[in-house]
């Protein structure tokens, strides 16, 4: 029997070991990602850790003036708000054509199963999953362009849920309730209903971070 072993390149491998630090906050906001730096950490060429630091750029999780040292991006109120909004477009939509069909994908339901099962764990460990829920009602659809859209708001996103499940702003056993009734009322065939449920559960962790960012918060953080 053959073990299919997945190849990653030096570049791809440094740029996921900074992601997974930036997005885990071990990286704080506007901490410095010198090009020697990483290449020294990683025990890597300079081009490579260029090449690394340029693809989180791209992900906007670092931003870089000219000439000047990489930093991770520190939101703000603003940014929080534009990426979950620029979410609720394209998810809203997502559910009703799947509403259409009624058709709940696999993933969503054993994604979903796998944060309910959280319900004692660090907040933190609901992101990946969480992600995983959303991601797949928008894979779903089958449209490649579709998932394309969405996988490039993806660091975002990610950048968003773990702030606010680092700060612990939302219940586990909220974000699994919901995710349940988005998946029934999928199923149920009533778009509108879902997608409205969708807005709301966006809304309120779109204005706790910002509450939690400083920002002047909506009535949905208190929701």
């Amino acid at each position: 029997m053959v073990t299919r072993v997945a190849v990653v390149s030096v570049i791809d491998a440094v740029t996921d070991d900074l992601r997974t630090r930036v997005l885990s906050g071990e990286l704080e906001p506007e901490a410095a990602l010198a090009e020697v730096d990483v290449a020294d950490t990683y025990e890597v060429a300079r081009p490579t850790a260029k090449a690394a630091i340029e693809n989180l750029v791209r992900e906007r999780l670092l931003v870089r003036s000219a000439h000047k040292t990489a930093r991770v991006v520190r939101l703000s109120s603003d940014d929080a708000r534009d990426i979950y909004r620029t979410r609720a477009i394209i998810e809203a939509e997502a559910l009703r054509a799947l509403a259409q069909t009624r058709r709940v994908p696999d993933d969503a339901r054993a994604a979903n199963a796998e944060i309910a099962a959280l319900d004692d764990a660090s907040p933190r460990d609901v992101v990946d999953p969480d992600m995983r829920f959303h991601r797949s009602l928008i894979d779903a659809l089958g449209s490649e362009r579709t998932s394309r859209v969405y996988a490039s708001l993806a660091s975002e996103v990610v950048f968003c849920m773990s702030q606010v499940q680092g700060a612990s702003l939302l219940p586990t056993a909220l974000i699994a309730d919901e995710h349940e009734r988005l998946l029934a009322l999928i199923e149920a065939g009533d778009g509108d209903a879902a997608a409205a449920l969708l807005r709301e559960h966006l809304a309120r962790a779109r204005e706790r971070l910002v509450e939690r960012l400083g920002g002047e918060p909506g009535p949905e953080a208190r929701s």
